[in-house]
């Protein structure tokens, strides 16, 4: 038979094409068996499902119910082998999971602490700042237990408020001492923090920018005080930006005070910027110490359970809860070693600042409902007759009054960052038994 341009074909050797390019198309290969053709469908549909699934990335099973045994494998048309390669698939999946819980746990614990820091921990810094500061108390309040009298009788005279007054103005005297740290240390190139490989260059540099930044926000750290301390009674209820306020006019010397004892900023500096080097220095060495402590401890736990340990100095791969947890109790241990050891320092220079001011504070001593006010009429020309005054007056523990609001303080806040360690590495090693179930499925196929 001949077409239009005159070739001549045979149609019984064109049908026979036909028939060979539709069971190629089917993948059938004729081997002389059926189940010879049904396994190599199987193969060919399995290698594209494959290829299909590694283009799309590991996908994780909604039901581990049809992959329990190898007879359902076999209902699914898919072989042992092929089981395997999508085990591991999940297998990845899976410790991606283990993964976000880990950093879920770890965004946790630094929420939890920050939380402490700044507003649970509150109540304990305003009592703490008024017995410092009260020179006609003869109660000491050296135990955390006393503490907890003085803040009973708060709660019930002026209410709950009471223990956290002056807490808006904490935290913009934070944020303006981020702030200037951060533009100072943008222009004058000095190094907000120190690197491990340090020198003498470097680190009075960051002290430098340190120094720097704590003069800039002492006017706005005394207004705060301020605001801590002064009763709950006779004091309107300040706006939020009321430190700021009285910051700025303390430094143009507007709206202050005419009194001689009030002391001016310059006699005030040198206090002041001392505490703070030192309290950073002492924060820094501690919390560096205390860094290696932990981490040599978490080399002898992975020599315990067998795991290889790796060479000091070496880098490993730690999840986001190895890496947060121990900095955030570094930092506790250096905080805690930093106020006990200033404590002494750290009450010289508040009675430096509300001297002057006119401040009434609360009688920490009083036991009646009604506390009593008392108003701040001290006479200290600076930080050495200070110390002498109080010594002389109040003994050597004078300069330690209102101690033991900071030991409770510290009590509730290592505590409650060792209840969050604790529930937050539960909750990442949870993260573990859906993968430890796939894991025994797979051992079983």
């Amino acid at each position: 038979m001949s077409d239009r341009w005159g070739m001549t074909y045979d149609e019984n050797d064109d049908e026979d094409d036909d028939e060979e390019e539709e069971e190629e198309q089917r993948g059938v290969v004729r081997r002389g068996g059926g189940e010879d053709d049904v396994l190599a469908i199987q193969q060919r549909i399995l290698a594209e499902v494959q290829a299909e699934r590694r283009a799309r990335g590991p996908v994780r099973p909604r039901s581990l119910a049809g992959f329990s045994s190898p007879s359902a494998v076999g209902q699914l048309g898919h072989s042992p082998g092929s089981f395997a390669a999508y085990k591991g698939e999940s297998f990845t999946s899976e410790g991606a999971s283990k993964e976000n819980l880990q950093r879920f746990a770890g965004f946790g614990i630094g929420m939890t602490s920050l939380f402490i820091e700044n507003v649970l921990a509150h109540p304990c810094i305003v009592i703490r700042r008024q017995c410092q500061i009260n020179y006609h108390a003869k109660k000491y309040h050296l135990t955390p237990f006393s503490v907890i009298r003085i803040m009973y009788s708060f709660t019930r005279s002026q209410g709950i408020r009471a223990l956290w007054k002056g807490m808006g103005s904490t935290f913009i005297v934070q944020g303006i001492s981020l702030g200037v740290e951060g533009i100072v240390g943008e222009f004058t190139q000095l190094p907000r923090e120190v690197s491990q490989n340090w020198n003498f260059k470097q680190l009075g540099g960051h002290m430098l920018l340190k120094g720097i930044v704590c003069l800039i926000t002492m006017p706005f750290y005394s207004a705060s005080l301020i605001d801590t301390v002064q009763s709950d009674i006779i004091r309107d209820n300040p706006g939020i930006l009321e430190c700021v306020r009285e910051g700025v006019c303390r430094v143009l010397g507007l709206g202050i005070p005419q009194s001689k004892r009030l002391l001016p900023l310059r006699l005030l500096a040198g206090p002041t910027l001392l505490h703070a080097l030192l309290h950073h220095a002492i924060a820094a060495l501690v919390q560096r110490v205390a860094g290696l402590a932990i981490e040599a401890t978490w080399r002898r736990r992975r020599r315990g359970k067998g795991a290889a340990a790796p060479e000091p100095g070496v880098a490993v791969e730690e999840s986001s809860l190895e890496a947060c947890l121990p900095e955030l109790v570094a930092r506790f241990f250096g905080g805690l070693v930093a106020d006990v050891v200033l404590f002494p320092l750290e009450t010289t220079v508040h009675r430096l600042h509300v001297q002057g001011t006119r401040t009434i504070i609360d009688n920490t001593d009083a036991n009646s409902p009604e506390l009593l006010l008392l108003p701040i009429n001290t006479r200290h020309e600076g930080l050495a007759d200070c110390v002498r005054s109080v010594r002389r007056d109040e003994g050597a523990l004078g300069l330690w009054k209102g101690v033991g609001a900071l030991l409770l303080q510290y009590s509730v806040h290592g505590a409650l960052l060792y209840a969050a360690g604790v529930v937050s590495s539960r909750i990442a090693a949870a993260g573990g038994v859906s993968g430890a179930a796939l894991a025994a499925v797979g051992a079983r196929t």
